[in-house]
C-alpha cells in the first residue's frame, strides 16, 4: 500500500485501538488528552514518513509513538505535580511509572470496556452510536455525520454532551460484574443492532447500503463472541442476525447502485459461507432460556437465505413477526409483517392491515402498499407510488420507484 493510503487506513484501524487504550488509562476525566495523543501520532507520522520512508513495521512504530507521547504526558504532569502539591508526589510517581500497553490482549480489554462504558444508560441511543463510530470504529466527524444525515456542529455538540456524562457521572472503564453484566449488556446490544441498522437501511442520498457501517456493527459483536464472559445467546443472536442479512449485501444493491427487493434478488449472489457462518452462531444462540427479539429477527433473516418460496417459509416468517411484535412492537416490523401475510394470506389481507399502519412519513410503507396494490388497482398502485416517490430522499430509491411506475 502507497503512503498516501497507508496513513488514513492505519487510522481506520489503529486509531480506535490506541484511543481506547489511552481513554482507559486516563479515564473520562482527561478525555481530550487520551483523544490529543492518539491523533497527534498520526500527524506524527504524517510528518515523519514522507522524509524518512514508511518504517519496516508501521503499527508497531505508531505505538511506540503513542506510548512515548503518553509518557511524555504523565512525566510533565508529574513535575507539575511535585510543584504544585508535594505530599501528593509519591502517587503521581507511581502514575508516570506504569506502562502503557498496547498489547493485542490490553487492547481488546480496552476496547470491550470502552463499549460497556459508551453504551452507559446515561447516555441517549443516538449518542451511543456517535460515540462507538468515533471511539470504537474511528470514524471522522464528518463521516458520522453523513450516518446520520446531519452536520459537523450537530455532531460534535452531540459527543461533547455525551462525554460531559460520562465525566460528570464519574463512568468507570471496565466491565460490569457478574449481577449486573446481563443488564448492562442490553444497551451495547442494541447500540451495535442500530449500528448496523444505520447502514442496512441507509437514508443517505448517495447510497442504499453502507457497508462499513455495517461491517464495524460485526466486527464490535464479533468481540462480545471473543470474551468468555460476554459470549451469551443473545450476542450469537444478534451476531447471526448480521450475518444472514450480510450474505445478501451483493444482491441487495444492483448495477447503479439502486435497492433490489427481496423478490427480484439473484439468488446466485447470495454468499454461501456467510450463511454457514451465521447459522452456527444461529445454532449456539440457542442455549439459555431468554427468547430476545435478536433470536426473532435471526429466524426471519434465516428464512430470508432459504431460496424457497414455499407456504411453510411465509407461515414461518409470519409467526416470528407475531412473536416479534408481541414482546417489542415496531411499525417498521409491523409492517414488514404485512409482505409475509400477503404470501400466506393474499394480497387484500396484507393491504388491509398494511394501511392500519398509516406511516405517512415512511416511503417503504407507499412503496410496499404499491406493490400489494399492483395487481389488483393499477391505480391505488401508482397513486401509492407517486406519494413513495416524493417523500424518499434517496436518488436511487427514486429511480427504483420510477422503475415500478413505468412498469404499471
Amino acid at each position: 500500500m502507497e503512503q498516501p493510503e497507508l496513513i488514513p487506513h492505519l487510522f481506520r484501524t489503529e486509531y480506535r485501538k490506541i484511543v481506547s487504550v489511552l481513554y482507559r488509562r486516563f479515564g473520562f476525566g482527561q478525555m481530550e488528552t487520551a483523544e490529543d495523543i492518539a491523533a497527534d501520532t498520526f500527524v506524527t507520522a504524517a510528518q515523519t514518513w514522507p522524509m524518512r520512508g514508511i518504517p519496516p513495521n508501521p503499527v508497531a512504530w505508531l505505538y511506540n509513538v503513542a506510548r512515548n507521547k503518553a509518557k511524555n504526558h504523565l512525566q510533565r504532569e508529574t513535575i507539575f505535580t511535585k510543584k504544585i502539591e508535594p505530599e501528593l508526589t509519591h502517587s503521581s510517581s507511581e502514575l508516570y511509572e506504569q506502562d502503557i500497553d498496547l498489547s493485542p490482549r490490553n487492547i481488546n480489554d480496552s476496547q470491550l470496556q470502552m463499549m460497556f462504558a459508551i453504551c452507559h444508560p446515561a447516555i441517549p441511543p443516538e449518542a451511543q452510536i456517535g460515540l462507538s463510530l468515533r471511539i470504537l470504529c474511528g470514524f471522522g466527524i464528518d463521516e458520522i455525520a453523513a450516518a446520520f444525515l446531519s452536520n459537523k456542529d450537530t455532531i460534535n455538540k452531540r459527543l461533547f454532551r455525551a462525554k460531559e456524562k460520562l465525566r460528570k457521572g464519574k463512568v468507570r472503564i471496565e466491565l460490569p460484574n457478574a449481577a449486573e453484566l446481563d443488564e448492562r449488556l442490553e444497551p451495547v446490544l442494541r447500540t451495535i443492532y442500530l449500528l448496523f441498522n444505520e447502514g442496512y437501511y441507509s437514508v443517505s442520498q448517495k447510497q442504499v447500503l453502507r457497508k462499513e457501517l455495517c461491517l464495524e456493527a460485526i466486527r464490535l459483536c464479533y468481540m462480545l463472541i471473543d470474551n468468555t464472559e460476554t459470549n451469551k445467546p443473545g450476542v450469537n443472536a444478534l451476531l447471526a442476525l448480521m450475518l444472514f442479512h450480510a450474505s445478501r449485501f451483493e444482491a441487495r444493491v444492483g448495477k447503479d447502485g439502486e435497492l433490489i427487493l427481496y423478490d427480484d434478488q439473484d439468488t446466485s449472489l447470495w454468499d454461501t459461507d456467510l450463511i454457514s457462518r451465521a447459522s452456527y452462531f444461529f445454532h449456539c444462540a440457542a442455549g439459555g432460556d431468554t427468547l430476545s427479539k435478536y433470536h426473532l429477527e435471526a429466524g426471519i433473516a434465516w428464512w430470508n437465505t432459504q431460496k424457497t418460496d414455499s407456504a411453510e417459509k411465509w407461515e414461518s416468517v409470519l409467526q416470528l413477526y407475531n412473536q416479534l411484535l408481541a414482546i417489542e412492537y415496531s411499525p417498521v416490523a409491523a409492517l414488514n409483517r404485512t409482505y409475509a401475510l400477503s404470501k400466506t394470506s393474499g394480497k387484500e389481507m396484507a393491504i388491509r392491515e398494511a394501511e392500519q399502519l398509516k406511516l405517512e412519513n415512511y416511503p417503504f410503507y407507499f412503496t410496499l402498499l404499491g406493490d400489494l396494490y399492483t395487481g389488483i388497482d393499477t391505480e391505488m398502485a401508482r397513486k401509492n407510488l407517486l406519494k413513495g416517490l416524493s417523500i424518499t430522499k434517496s436518488d436511487f430509491d427514486k429511480q427504483a420507484i420510477r422503475r415500478k411506475i413505468d412498469l404499471l
